[in-house]
């Protein structure tokens, strides 16, 4: 065998392992007994120990050093790994384990702080992951920017001050959306209730309508839906509502578009740098334009009406038009996951904000509540009711997610510059999604996104499917087109 075969070998089996702690993290937001959080978290942090030091382990350098391949493919393996590795020794062994024991602990304290509405119980650990991550940022940043080499997890090649500059290009005029809309008479709200376990089974026919492959992953509930896995084993999670069914059926579009990602990558790259998502970014443009532009389009939601109707009876919406506008209706809401596409960025915008001040020192944990509060009040005009509204509602900084929360945003951005050539591509899209059959787009969307996995750099993924560079225009004229004919503006 020659280096690179025995580098990509090694690989494969730390990989490997990675799923194994990712099924574990699965378990742990859906099944686990409460009572097992402890034990998981000594679990998590033994895992993670093995994993840092196959991923430091001095043979990668000595194969990395000697791996030779002409291959594209191969290539870009050679680069990943090289990346990671870098990136891995510069963190302590003791630091990913300390990290992982303490985020494992911190999201079951997180879960009981905001079910009790209680801040201050979750502060203490908050303060203890915000320490751990800020040291893993310096040891990353060796001197540079704390937050860049945050960033750098979840959308390489990419900075802090990159992604201000597409916000501080999106918020006027998204602002002035939002203050236009509003001051529009508004669609009918859906009252009622819906019956939970009927919102689970028509869950899974829309998993199935666009392209969830249920013999290769599950649908599960869990208090924040998330997807998980990749390659032949992928499981979403939703949440229900038993008022608000678009909660359920939005939030399983959206895993699905995460899902589909995961499960249309070339399975040669099963098990390697190339067999996952190329980035959150780039994954989040999935699950948004299978939510948004797809999932919520005037032709797909005369169907998904169809559907509703046949399962809930007459549930107070007059016709196909008039859902549509129910669907897309603008609305004020404290919650990220629920939020409309109007407003939807104007929530990431707050957080992303919020946790580089916390990472920069210049925010402290004591008073993230506050700045939250005075933050929202500003941008939003009311004021948060309850913690579980406000800084408790993401799970994502009790697990030490620092740098992910924009990368949703510019999910958004990648998905505005991937739906006009998709449109192009499939001229017939609204007559297919009327009658609930997604595969023109989701088939589209496979070819040219999905199945290079992590063969291209995130950007140039998007530059490659959409014919040019990306930025947040496309998005904005599709966010003032749509809403400016629901609103009559």
């Amino acid at each position: 065998m020659t280096a690179f075969d025995d580098l990509m070998a090694y690989q494969r089996e730390t990989s490997a392992l990675g799923q194994i702690a990712g099924r574990l993290g699965w378990d742990q937001e859906t099944v686990m007994p409460r009572g097992a959080a402890p034990q998981r978290a000594e679990e998590m942090a033994a895992i993670e120990a093995v994993l840092h030091a196959r991923r430091s382990d001095p043979r990668v350098a000595d194969w990395l050093d000697k791996a030779e391949t002409s291959c594209e493919a191969g290539q870009a393996q050679l680069r990943e790994i090289r990346r990671s590795y870098e990136r891995t020794i510069k963190v302590p062994a003791d630091l990913a384990k300390a990290i992982a024991r303490v985020t494992s602990a911190a999201q079951g304290k997180w879960a009981q702080a905001r079910a009790d509405e209680d801040v201050a119980a979750f502060l203490p650990v908050l303060e203890e992951v915000v320490a751990l991550k800020r040291e893993e940022g310096a040891a990353l940043a060796q001197g540079g920017n704390i937050y860049d080499a945050m960033v750098e997890d979840y959308e390489p090649y990419t900075t802090g001050d990159q992604i201000a500059a597409i916000f501080d290009q999106m918020r006027p005029r998204l602002v002035a959306l939002r203050a236009a809309v509003l001051d529009q008479p508004q669609p009918q709200a859906l009252s009622g209730t819906f019956d939970e376990l009927d919102q689970m089974r028509l869950s899974q026919k829309l998993a199935v309508a666009f392209g969830y492959d249920l013999n290769k992953g599950r649908v599960d509930k869990a208090v924040h839906p998330f997807s998980s896995g990749s390659g032949s084993d992928v499981r979403i999670t939703t949440r229900t509502s038993a008022t608000d069914p678009f909660n359920c059926f939005y939030s399983t579009i959206h895993e699905v578009g995460h899902a589909a990602y995961e499960q249309g990558i070339n399975p040669a790259y099963a098990l390697t740098p190339l067999g996952r998502g190329v980035s959150m970014g780039v994954h989040e443009s999935q699950s948004r334009i299978y939510e948004n532009q797809l999932g919520r389009s005037r032709a797909f939601t005369g169907w998904l009406f169809g559907q509703m109707t046949e399962v809930f009876g007459d549930f107070g919406i007059a016709d196909a038009d008039a859902f549509y506008a129910t669907v897309n209706r603008v609305h004020n809401g404290y919650i990220r996951t629920e939020a409309d596409e109007v407003q939807y960025n104007l929530h990431i915008m707050l957080r992303f904000d919020l946790e580089r001040a916390l990472m920069w020192g210049d925010l402290s944990v004591g008073d993230l509540e506050a700045a939250w509060n005075d933050r929202f009040n500003a941008d939003f005009g009311y004021a948060v009711d309850k913690p579980s509204n406000g800084c408790l509602q993401d799970v994502h900084w009790s697990v030490g997610l620092f740098g992910y929360f924009p990368t949703y945003s510019l999910g958004n951005v990648y998905a505005g510059c991937l739906y006009q050539p998709l449109r192009a591509a499939v001229p017939d899209l609204d007559a297919q999604l009327a009658k609930g059959d997604s595969s023109g787009a989701t088939g589209w969307l496979r070819e040219n996104v999905q199945q290079y996995g992590g063969l291209y750099a995130p950007r140039e993924v998007i530059k490659r499917a959409s014919g040019g560079e990306p930025g947040p225009e496309p998005l904005l004229a599709y966010l003032e087109d749509k809403f400016g004919k629901i609103y009559g503006l």
